[in-house]
């Protein structure tokens, strides 16, 4: 599979770099230094921030049988 590093676009192929989808380890360090220098984030969390109780599950219910628009 071939895309292009996320640091510095030079193309990579999985078959062939170790680093995939870095080009290299400098820029997998790289990457990771921005995620803990919290140049990246997360925009929105998926669910509240509050913690459930002890105990207590969050469930989400989904309507399988409702149709897609977008389907022919």
């Amino acid at each position: 599979m071939k895309h292009k590093c996320p640091i510095c676009k030079t193309v990579t192929d999985s078959e062939v770099h170790k680093d995939f989808p870095f080009c290299s380890e400098r820029c997998r360090g790289q990457d990771l230094g921005n995620w803990a220098s919290e140049k990246y984030v997360v925009s929105e969390p998926i669910f509240g921030e509050e913690e459930p109780a002890e105990g207590e599950r969050k469930t989400i219910l989904l309507d399988l049988d409702k149709s897609d628009d977008h389907e022919s």
